[in-house]
């Protein structure tokens, strides 16, 4: 019988795969808390559209000892600002001596405000670019610095800083290993998000569009590990930071103190588990080579019948017609989004939409252009089907992506099972370095 290669390929990939779930423990002994520095950027849209990303970097901060944050970047979509990191870390100052009497490597407070920085606060236009920011240039600085070691710029928010980052210094590429929070934050920066994937397609990237859910979807749910205990059992009272994430976080008119921390898991990839093979098991989870980007252009109002990737890129290319106005302006209407349409120069005008969720999207266009006013859309979106794991695509040889088998799946969460997996371990880790918060290096912790 002949067995053709290709076969017996895809064959070893899907029991790699397989595998990796099946034995998540295999290679988490790595990593930060193993010894390893790594050099790191956060880029958070802290105090934007979300609560969580003060609770990831009240994280950080905790474990700002074993690697070496060359970075805090201000990059929301929203109303976050770069005063939204500072408040954080006025309650690290509060808790520094404590923390310092646990290493001495913990950063001054004024060692990181001095790296804090301001990034973007638009959403990029259609090239993906703008204009050069604080946190761009901070990029590029860090990434030209003399430093052998990669630089790990881990994206909670807008992707923009780091698209105008490339454009402006395309030479720093080689030195980025990128772990991108895509979903949700995807949604709102398409065209930065496809400036990078179709102008630098060689970049390290890991985009988790759905994995990341893993922090806070299932796994190890008991007690006081549970999401809605947690913050009160084993962060309240436990310093100024653990005071403020149990207590502290308004959001939207309300106090939350739910755990979350969507974004996390870019941080925890580094402190246990291996960032130079992101196949392996680690706290960060675990990835698989990307398959082509998806993206899909139509000439037309599309209908249900029309069939998308969700997380994937949709452009709309509509013709003004004949009576289109001077200055034609347009917006595509979706949920919560109203996306602006670019003017081409060619009779047309274009929108990009990124949808979350695989389901019908219904939208509307709404402006001054009397063909198009009022016109109605729908786009079907599905979840990539498991084999698409199988066809890594040459183009962007260095992407990773979340792994769509269902074995690695939490429900409907395309490789969350990759991160629940270690719950339990790595909130006993964060509970205890919360402790250090409270108590100094040799006293003693007061009874629970």
């Amino acid at each position: 019988m002949t067995i053709f290669p290709s076969l017996l390929r895809l064959a070893a990939m899907a029991a790699l795969l397989v595998g990796a779930v099946a034995s998540p423990v295999a290679h988490a002994d790595d990593g930060a808390l193993a010894g390893t520095r790594h050099r790191v950027i956060v880029s958070t849209d802290i105090g934007g559209t979300d609560f969580d990303d003060f609770q990831s970097l009240v994280h950080v901060l905790l474990y700002a000892d074993v690697l070496d944050l060359e970075g805090l970047i201000s990059s929301p979509y929203g109303p976050g600002r770069k005063e939204h990191i500072l408040q954080v870390l006025a309650h690290y100052e509060r808790d520094y001596p404590n923390l310092r009497s646990h290493s001495n490597r913990y950063p001054t407070p004024a060692a990181l405000r001095a790296i804090t920085l301001q990034g973007e606060t638009e959403i990029a236009p259609y090239a993906g670019v703008r204009r050069a920011t604080d946190g761009s240039n901070g990029i590029i600085q860090c990434a030209r610095r003399a430093d052998p070691r990669p630089l790990h710029v881990l994206i909670w928010g807008g992707i923009e800083d780091l698209a105008q980052a490339l454009h402006d210094a395309p030479d720093i590429l080689p030195k980025l290993r990128v772990h991108f929070i895509g979903g949700p934050n995807k949604k709102w920066s398409p065209d930065a998000y496809h400036y990078i994937a179709t102008q630098h397609p060689s970049l390290w990237m890991i985009e988790s569009n759905s994995t990341y859910r893993g922090w806070f979807t299932g796994g190890y749910q008991q007690g006081d590990f549970s999401a809605e205990a947690f913050a009160e059992k084993r962060a309240a009272g436990r310093g100024a930071l653990g005071e403020f994430f149990a207590h502290g976080i308004q959001f939207e008119g309300q106090k939350r103190t739910s755990l979350k921390m969507g974004d996390t898991p870019t941080f925890s990839w580094l402190l246990r588990g291996n960032p130079a093979m992101p196949f392996q098991p680690g706290w960060g989870g675990r990835y698989v080579r990307a398959w082509s980007r998806p993206y899909v252009q139509f000439n037309r109002i599309t209908t249900a019948e029309d069939r998308m990737e969700h997380f994937g890129i949709l452009e709309l290319v509509l013709p003004l017609g004949v009576n289109a106005p001077a200055a034609p302006t347009a917006v595509m209407v979706v949920e919560n989004q109203r996306l602006a349409g670019h003017v081409d120069g060619t009779g047309s005008i274009r929108f990009r939409f990124c949808p979350k969720d695989a389901k019908l999207y219904r939208y509307t266009i709404a402006g001054n252009v009397p063909s198009l006013e009022g016109i109605r859309g729908e786009i079907t979106v599905v979840a990539p089907v498991p084999a698409a794991a199988l066809t890594p695509d040459p183009r962007w040889a260095n992407w990773w992506t979340d792994d769509p088998s269902p074995e690695a799946a939490e429900g409907i969460h395309q490789g969350a099972r990759t991160i629940s997996v270690w719950r339990e371990e790595f909130l006993r880790d964060f509970a205890a370095r919360l402790e250090r918060c409270r108590t100094p290096a040799g006293g003693s912790a007061p009874s629970r």
